[in-house]
């Protein structure tokens, strides 16, 4: 028998009991589809992490005061282990890293007129605006005459803006107090939205990082260095020299641990995209669970077709048919059963994904390693599970199917 007549003859065993045949694809139908879903959040989310961290800063490079500690106190000498000279230091020395700046904060209330406004003050110098690939939408940056003079001036993010100057006022030379020290606000940044972290990156003040230090926080350590390598490809090999020039500065002896930490946007972003996969895996791997059971289906209701067509099978090897044919064609019947609710699987898979997405606002990344992925593991499972049922109707005795009752 040729394997087109081994089709169609399964084909129409299938669709003699269109009923049982759907109920049976259930399970792989819903295994398919939440495997398909999980693989499309998953992948969205990591799509949507890389360009979160990269719309950062993507050669980004973080100095903090205190050794790398997840949890715990810091010590207070470790938080004022960063200074201005280390600054200075990374920037004449360190040939792969193109800009540097210092960086301190203090939060506060920003006030102009009657309308004011929590918020934030970065002290920063003019390097840092390539750092993070910020753009002006409005006015310059403050200048290296500006720093060096303590200047009260400052940028502003669009929700600064909004909120101190909501009737659409442009304001470019316009004042604002910060903690009772008068700002002068000389540019507007260009919109940059939340962070990975759900941090608004617009709610901010920028301001000569000598006027922050000086006028607000009276202090003369840094919180913090900012530097952006040459290239991304060059992110890790600028790391190792600002760690080198750290521990040369700080004299720190090999035995001992820095007191200071630094790290790439390319390190946050392997974490987040760990991270990420292990959820996906940990997902599709419960997912995955749909399609044992819908396996186990598929063999069960084989094992049935077997039975009821014992005596079919008794008449067919006793006119002459081998085998390896009986075989064949229940294994046909299990793999269309599979592949069958496997293709629905994959447009609920879709479906689903695609109304999840939009009803909820989250990224969807479908790809077709996932398609592909599914309808090799949708014949696997009807290959593997049809094998028990087919083999036993194979190994039949035509005598003994013939008599069966």
């Amino acid at each position: 028998m040729s394997l087109t007549n081994l089709l169609k003859v399964a084909w129409r065993a299938v669709l003699l009991n269109k009923t049982r045949t759907l109920l049976t694809m259930l399970g792989i139908i819903i295994g398919v589809a939440s495997v398909i879903a999980m693989l499309a959040i998953g992948e969205g989310s990591k799509k949507s992490i890389q360009e979160s961290i990269s719309s950062m800063g993507a050669n980004m490079i973080n100095i903090r005061p205190g050794s790398q500690m997840f949890g715990g106190v810091m010590d207070q000498s470790e938080m004022q282990s960063l200074k201005l000279s280390d600054a200075k230091a990374i920037s004449e020395n360190a040939e792969k890293v193109k800009h540097v700046s210092p960086l301190v904060n203090g939060s506060g209330q920003a006030i102009a007129g009657a309308n004011n406004w929590p918020t934030t003050i970065y002290g920063v110098s003019p390097e840092y605006l390539p750092i993070r690939d910020w753009e002006l939408e409005d006015g310059g940056m403050f200048t290296d005459d500006d720093v060096r003079s303590s200047a009260k001036v400052a940028l502003i993010g669009k929700t600064i803006q909004e909120e101190l100057f909501p009737n659409g006022e442009d304001p470019i030379g316009k004042m604002i107090r910060f903690k009772s020290i008068p700002f002068r606000i000389i540019g507007v940044l260009k919109e940059k939205g939340e962070n990975t972290f759900g941090q608004d990156q617009d709610d901010v003040i920028l301001a000569p990082y000598t006027t922050v230090q000086k006028r607000i926080l009276a202090q003369d350590y840094l919180q913090s260095i900012v530097a952006s390598s040459i290239s991304e490809q060059d992110a890790d090999e600028a790391v190792n020299e600002i760690t080198g020039i750290l521990e040369k500065a700080h004299k720190i002896p090999v035995t001992e641990d820095n007191d200071f930490s630094v790290s790439s946007q390319q390190e946050m972003l392997n974490t987040f995209s760990s991270t990420s996969e292990m959820l996906t895996v940990l997902l599709v791997a419960i997912a995955g669970i749909s399609l044992l059971v819908g396996g186990i289906g598929i063999m069960n209701i084989m094992y049935v077709s077997v039975k009821e067509r014992t005596k079919e099978i008794g008449l067919r090897m006793a006119i002459g048919a081998k085998s390896r044919f009986i075989l064949l064609q229940f294994l046909i019947e299990s793999v269309l059963i599979s592949v069958g609710g496997g293709l629905i699987g994959v447009l609920f898979g879709i479906s689903a994904s695609t109304i999840v997405g939009n009803a909820l606002g989250w990224p969807i990344e479908i790809s077709s390693f996932s398609l592909i992925i599914s309808f090799v593991v949708c014949t696997v499972t009807g290959v593997f599970f049809g094998w028990y049922p087919a083999r036993k109707a194979a190994a039949s005795d035509p005598i003994v199917s013939l008599r069966y009752e």
